[in-house]
């Protein structure tokens, strides 16, 4: 295993370089969100979502509240039937890496071509969707189950039927299928690590400044505007 090291380590310490990239902006980003919620997009969100329960379950509007968790719903079956598509895709890749691997190396700087580093980071991209799937299933199943919540009537509430527990379960199943997204998007830099390290790290730089703008709250009207 230390010789399978040291024989990537360019690979290695940009696979490295990248989780520590992306593990580092979470931790900001989960301080920023308790020191200051209201420059994170997450809990506008959520705010929104636990008035929009308030309102549908006070007023009964029962048609939108299906619509809506409809739409939600089946985006998420979308998503997660994307990622097996994009599994059965890593496994084909797997099995032609004798083929591939000199070909997709032309443009690698640092890193090695050999047969077994490829498989290698197809098998993290597969644990990656692997993770993607599950989150979006999870998303799912929350999305169906709070169709019942927030349809029962007044008189039969029951303590997990209070607006404010059903409006927690949204805000989980929400949660899930940010997960999952996240999950997608760090897809992007392992299948430029295919090409070589360097294309990885670049593309983690990329990633991140798209996300810091993605997970700001706009705060003013320029903001607003995009």
């Amino acid at each position: 295993m230390v010789d399978f090291i040291v024989t990537h380590i360019y690979d290695f310490a940009g696979f490295a370089l990248s989780a520590a990239a992306v593990a580092s902006y979470q931790l900001y980003l989960r301080r920023r969100n308790r020191r200051d919620p209201a420059s994170s997009a997450l809990y506008g969100m959520h705010a929104a979502r636990a008035a929009w329960v308030e309102g549908v379950m006070r007023d009964g509007r029962d048609i939108l509240a299906v619509q809506t968790l409809r739409n939600s719903t089946m985006t998420s079956s979308f998503m997660a039937s994307t990622a097996i598509l994009l599994i059965i895709g890593v496994l084909t890749l797997s099995a032609q890496g004798d083929k591939l691997t000199g070909t997709w190396h032309v443009l690698n700087v640092l890193g090695t071509d050999s047969s077994e580093m490829w498989l290698f980071k197809l098998l993290i991209m597969l644990f990656d969707l692997l993770f993607a799937f599950f989150a979006f299933c999870l998303s799912m199943r929350l999305y169906h189950h709070i169709g019942y919540q927030i349809n029962v009537q007044k008189d039969l509430r029951l303590d997990c039927t209070r607006p404010a527990h059903v409006a927690a379960e949204l805000n989980r199943a929400a949660i899930f299928y940010r997960v999952g997204m996240r999950a997608y998007y760090v897809t992007v830099p392992l299948l430029l690590w295919l090409f070589g390290p360097l294309w990885m790290v670049g593309a983690t730089v990329l990633l991140l400044f798209f996300l810091y703008h993605l997970d700001r709250a706009p705060r003013r009207d320029s903001d607003l505007m995009g």
